[in-house]
């Protein structure tokens, strides 16, 4: 196994470098660098300019409009972007339900459904989770029912992020109740300005919305939207899964992060404190071993071996490290993490003194987020089970 990248590698990550130094709007690096909550426009605007380039859909094949690229050239991609303060891909509409619309869509719903993902121009949400279906999604009961030429879908979702800016959302539905629960679900795409439709939020603990619950009352949903076949969803559902546990995982935010969590702690004196440090190094001992992980799983594919299918280990140590830097952030700072009000710390409102650049990124709030990320995608104590299951046995 050899994990060197090779001189084309090198070359194509020094190109991405300059490409991403080049495009990416410094005032959006500014806020992503210290931890500052990001608009839909500064969201947006990094999408539009990836999509111009036709790299918002970085992991697509050549005949979507993708670049085609290697995996070893996407993991290069997303680490020079994490490197320079890019903001996350949305990956709802790119990395989700785009691979879903070209492995099991038709041609006129590819034709229909991926320009818009690709511009960056459509903004799509996730309609998954429910009130009583979350890890065990199989339970899930928002119902559609075939009328004609159209469903009409009845229920709720919850947790849905950023359904507020959504275009559209794709959904898991029931369309049949009288086999086992995994075999009467059904994937379709809904416009989100439907007539019966209300989006609801969900307010966090500091005040921001980022979640939401997302009603359906008697929505008219063309049945030229179901994607695949009526009751197969379940395997489409297992098929964009494996895109959102490999995603969460992030290893190349992380390392970002780790570097910014050593500024904090030496701009507030925590890097004097011996135990503190070595908390630190435990963290980046895991990194580079998450790190080590991915790339194995690269040079397996890069050699035509069949790498493990540990899509789920990478979402549990990824999601486990997330949570472990936002700790570590926050104890640094001490007080000044406390602040919720985000615009008012964005605003300033602290003042020029010690410790104000650490208040102005709300770390307390941000620990409290990332307590979620062991949870979404699959909660982790069941994608144990998955993984004993899968890969030792």
């Amino acid at each position: 196994m050899d994990l060197a990248f090779t001189p084309e590698e090198e070359k194509f990550r020094s190109d991405i470098r300059a490409w991403v130094r080049d495009k990416l709007p410094p005032e959006i690096a500014h806020k992503v660098h210290h931890g500052l909550r990001l608009s839909r426009e500064d969201l947006q605007r990094w999408a539009r300019i990836l999509g111009g380039r036709g790299w918002l859909g970085f992991g697509w094949p050549a005949e979507f409009g993708g670049p085609g690229w290697s995996a070893m050239q996407k993991h290069l991609f997303e680490a020079e972007c994490a490197l320079a303060g890019a903001p996350r891909i949305m990956p709802f509409g790119p990395v989700m339900v785009a691979p879903v619309i070209m492995a099991f869509g038709n041609p006129d719903q590819q034709q229909r459904f991926l320009p818009g993902i690709a511009s960056g121009d459509v903004w799509w949400s996730q309609g998954y989770s429910e009130p009583g279906a979350g890890s065990d999604l199989a339970s899930l009961k928002t119902r559609a029912e075939r009328r004609g030429d159209k469903y009409i879908v009845n229920g709720q979702k919850t947790w849905t992020t950023l359904a507020q800016y959504g275009d559209w959302i794709f959904c898991l539905v029931r369309t049949d109740s009288s086999g086992k629960p995994q075999t009467g679900i059904s994937f379709l795409l809904i416009d989100l300005k439907s007539p019966g439709i209300q989006v609801r939020p969900i307010l966090l603990l500091d005040g921001s919305h980022e979640v939401n619950e997302v009603f359906f009352d008697n929505v008219e949903v063309p049945a030229e939207n179901l994607i695949g076949q009526e009751n197969k969803g379940w395997t489409y559902a297992k098929h964009l899964l494996s895109h959102e546990r490999t995603n969460i995982a992030d290893i190349n935010r992380s390392k970002r992060e780790l570097e910014r969590l050593k500024r904090i702690a030496k701009d507030e004196g925590a890097w004097d404190e011996p135990r503190f440090r070595d908390e630190i190094a435990k963290l980046e001992v895991d990194v580079v071993a998450l790190e080590m992980m991915v790339l194995r799983v690269l040079a397996a594919e890069k050699s035509g071996k069949n790498s493990l299918d540990i899509a789920g280990l990478l979402k549990v140590r990824g999601s486990e490290i997330q949570q472990r830097y936002t700790e570590l952030m926050m104890l640094a700072g001490g007080p000044f993490s406390v602040p919720f009000i985000r615009e008012a710390a964005e605003a300033g409102w602290q003042g020029d003194f010690p410790g104000a650049a650490v208040a102005l990124a709300p770390l307390a709030a941000a620990y409290l987020n990332m307590r979620k990320t062991t949870i979404y995608g699959g909660s982790n104590e069941v994608q144990r089970t998955i993984v004993a299951q899968t890969v030792l046995g």
